[in-house]
């Protein structure tokens, strides 16, 4: 769909509304400092009720009533809130608000790393070099920090992809995606592809998460019995290796969390983790012996990372909040939610807040309802205590629409809590529309941050000025910087 605003398919159109309102923010903000490190963490999914029903859930599992509770970035001094739309749609998706949050430019739903001239799946309209965007973690490296994300997900889902991609397509993952759209993987290549073999991707120090399958070929078995996807025969993981070998640097390829322990014993100048064929296990599901947590994950990124003395920009995703509320496993997403917060508290440990900025936001809601007149201390995955006026019970937390709806009969509405599997880990909160695959929301996202620069982040502004607020603290990227401008 055209945008309504032409301007809007201009990256200056984006850039100038952001380089505007930090010099608006300039005139009642006093902040001081600059960030020699920087880190995004984005918890995929994470809306304000999600926030609210995470930290109860954390404080009941604590024998606390729960509402008291917080999570560990909701102690962040600085709260601000993000608008998340983008260019062509009203309700965005996890790709356009990767390029903004990431390349600080809005975009259209389902591309990523190109402007709003390119309409999803035009691999041709892609190929003008004009579209393509530079992120912050471009930015970085061109400032000769290093750069590195760490997800839950694929590595080249929308997300991370954010960092490094610039594609039509945000599931154009491995070249099967493309050949089955019917375009050309060596016209457009492919996420992976991209990932390895093209900058900034191919500089990153520290690739982890999920995603074995889009790097390796679909005759080749991966060392969990999982077959890869490609149909062009080429192992992206062993070609990883090979230009590292290329640059004379020490690296180290990991598939389960011994290896990423053992690796931390003796940090390489590069590290590659791919720890499932798809995405990371639920953390709940998940098998400790082999699957680290976010935490372990981010905690070895930031020590590679902080072997650059000029320092370093790092992406972190909670990236499975989002896929169980598509589902409406509602622990599941409150859970992973709080191995987020884990993965922060650990970076406040390591990182000084002298000198290192941490920023917490989402990149979208989703339309999980916090509903009902429950008591204080209330199970917040139980029933609320008030019934319907049909007097059947209903939960404090249910969705708006998704997977999880059950067919009312002529009379009554089905009472969830007679479920055979009622409260399991897989069981469904109720829906109201039934659809295979719950909605995002439209709201707005909170954003946290704590160190150089973080009053920077305040009030309510459009996501894409995110990654331009980050540079400006960390004195890198385009624009006007802290340590240059009078501000440090």
């Amino acid at each position: 769909m055209t945008p309504r605003n032409q301007e809007e398919s201009h990256p200056e159109f984006w850039i100038n509304d952001a380089q505007s309102a930090i010099e608006a923010r300039l005139r009642y903000i006093k902040a001081t400092g600059s960030a020699r490190n920087v880190v995004m963490f984005l918890g995929d999914g994470m809306s304000i009720p999600t926030l609210a029903a995470a930290r109860t859930l954390l404080g009941q599992r604590n024998n606390k009533t729960g509402e008291e509770a917080h999570l560990s970035f909701e102690m962040f001094h600085t709260v601000g809130l993000a608008k998340t739309y983008c260019v062509d749609s009203q309700i965005p998706d996890s790709a356009c608000t990767a390029t903004a949050y990431l390349c600080g430019v809005k975009a259209n739903r389902g591309t990523i790393g190109v402007t709003a001239a390119i309409p999803r799946r035009d691999c041709l309209a892609s190929l003008e070099k004009s579209s393509h965007l530079k992120s912050i973690a471009t930015w970085a490296l061109e400032d000769g920090r290093d750069a590195g994300i760490v997800t839950t997900t694929r590595v080249t889902h929308a997300s991370p992809s954010g960092a490094y991609a610039h594609i039509a397509n945000r599931d154009w993952e491995s070249d099967s995606d493309v050949i089955d759209d019917e375009y050309d993987p060596e016209i457009c290549p492919d996420i992976a592809y991209q990932l390895v073999n093209s900058y900034p991707g191919n500089n990153f120090k520290v690739i982890l998460g999920g995603g074995r399958r889009e790097f390796l070929p679909n005759n080749v078995v991966d060392e969990e019995g999982k077959f890869g996807k490609r149909r062009d025969d080429r192992n992206l993981i062993e070609e990883w290796k090979m230009d590292k070998i290329a640059r004379n640097s020490s690296y180290q390829y990991v598939w389960n969390r011994d290896q990423l322990k053992s690796v931390s014993n003796n940090l390489p100048d590069y590290i590659l983790g791919l720890f499932e064929s798809s995405h990371l296990q639920y953390h709940m599901e998940a098998n400790e012996k082999t699957e680290p947590s976010l935490a372990e994950l981010t905690e070895v990124a930031i020590r590679a990372l902080s072997k650059n003395k000029k320092g370093f920009f790092l992406f972190v995703e909670g990236g499975r909040i989002d896929h169980a509320h598509h589902e409406n496993f509602v622990e599941l997403a409150l859970d992973e939610t709080i191995e987020l917060s884990k993965a922060v508290q650990r970076a406040t440990e390591l990182l000084s807040e002298e000198d290192s900025l941490l920023v917490v936001t989402s990149d979208h809601a989703h339309v999980m309802a916090f509903n009902g007149y429950t008591h204080r201390g209330g199970d917040i995955l139980g029933p609320s205590d008030s019934i319907g006026d049909d007097n059947i019970p209903y939960m404090t937390l249910s969705y708006t629409n998704g997977p999880g709806h059950r067919p009312h009969d002529s009379v009554n509405r089905v009472d969830v809590t007679g479920d055979e599997n009622y409260r399991q880990l897989q069981w469904r909160s109720h829906a109201e529309v039934p659809l295979d695959s719950e909605t995002h929301g439209g709201d707005d996202v909170a954003v946290f941050a704590r160190g150089p620069q973080s009053e920077m982040f305040s009030g309510l502004f459009e996501q894409n000025q995110l990654p331009h607020l980050m540079a400006y603290a960390g004195c890198f990227g385009p624009g006007r910087h802290a340590c240059s401008s009078g501000d440090e």
